[in-house]
């Protein structure tokens, strides 16, 4: 089959690899129908030194399982599934207490012998605790909306949820990426009273807007800061949802939050370290966020999804062909494409 490989920083190609098999009894076999580039690709696409031997690549799709292990229950040839960018058993105290990235028998798609997401097909290990089965047929128009459940949808979720977001709070996201924007759709769903998009591309802050902002705040750093706080009366918002992962992006939301506040952070940290020190002690802040454990989110996002209160598949504003992959990364390295969505066949 085909699948994407990555050599090194801008070296991402197509290429034929042996057709995936069940290794345990608890394997599923899945082919895809989408799959998607994500912004946290960019990041090894960006900066991981050259190789000859490739890594897979990709942790979001939904596809057909065409064979389940013997151990697998609930899931036969012919139903549409969609993963979460974790597997998991769904079993274990870690994912018993939601934490599913944290499972003692789980791991991330791309590492060791596991599977990239952006190819054909894919092994999934803990095939019956990782899959969610969807009640839509092959064809239907949510897909796309569907296939955010892999990741973004529920990385917005988590950081509007872990952040405090309520009826009433107010809140500031930072970044215009597909996380940013599917974290001020969470706010909202949440019942945010006041959302403030920070983000300086007018295609994706128009979009933020639909899908609840109330303000967007196009300035960066210091300037920035000052705009939200004047915004907010001088006090800055209850909660920010830092979607970023820049040690400025990260600056900005401890500058942008109110005394007593919280920040939670699902950016994918590119620092080692950050001034967590006396100012915000004295503030009273609250750092939190984390890697978001997508599969306990899911069960509660999908019936939004279906019955169509959100749609999220909105922030995919291109569609491509698997040997088209290359392109797409470079299109969102250029920031010309918001998020590239993958059709396999």
């Amino acid at each position: 089959m085909r699948a994407t490989l990555i050599y090194g920083a801008g070296d991402v190609r197509v290429e034929e690899v042996p057709d995936p098999k069940l290794h345990e009894p608890t394997d599923a076999v899945v082919r895809v129908l989408r799959s998607c580039i994500c912004g946290s690709d960019l990041w090894p696409y960006q900066s991981k030194p050259a190789a000859e031997r490739a890594d897979r690549i990709g942790h979001e799709f939904l596809g057909v399982v065409e064979e389940a292990g013997s151990e697998v229950s609930g899931l036969v040839a012919g139903d549409l599934v969609v993963a979460p960018f974790v597997w998991a058993d769904n079993t274990c105290d870690f994912c018993r207490e939601g934490l599913h990235t944290s499972c003692r028998n789980g791991g991330f798609w791309g590492a060791g012998e596991v599977d990239g997401c952006q190819g054909e097909a894919v092994r999934v290990p803990q095939a019956q605790g990782t899959l969610v089965k969807l009640p839509v047929g092959a064809d239907s128009a949510l897909l796309p909306s569907l296939l955010t459940l892999s990741d973004v949808l529920p990385t917005g979720h988590h950081c509007a949820l872990t952040a405090g977001v309520g009826p009433r709070t107010t809140v500031t996201v930072i970044g215009d990426g597909a996380v940013g924007l599917c974290a001020v759709m969470a706010a909202r769903r949440l019942g945010a009273e006041r959302i403030v998009l920070m983000g300086r591309h007018p295609d994706r802050t128009d979009l933020g807007r639909e899908f609840g902002a109330t303000e967007v705040v196009a300035e960066r750093g210091k300037e920035g800061v000052e705009r939200v706080r004047e915004l907010t009366g001088g006090d800055g918002t209850y909660a920010v949802l830092e979607c970023v992962g820049t040690l400025a992006a990260l600056e900005t939301a401890f500058g942008v939050v109110r005394a007593g506040g919280r920040v939670s952070r699902v950016g994918m940290p590119q620092y080692r370290e950050a001034a967590v020190g006396f100012g915000m002690f004295v503030r009273n802040i609250t750092l939190t966020g984390g890697v978001a454990p997508a599969r306990a989110y899911i069960d509660e996002l999908l019936p939004d999804v279906l019955e169509g209160r959100i749609e999220p598949g909105r922030v995919f504003d291109r569609t491509i062909g698997l040997n088209e992959v290359p392109d797409g990364y470079r299109a969102m390295a250029d920031r010309t494409a918001l998020k590239v969505l993958v059709r396999p066949e």
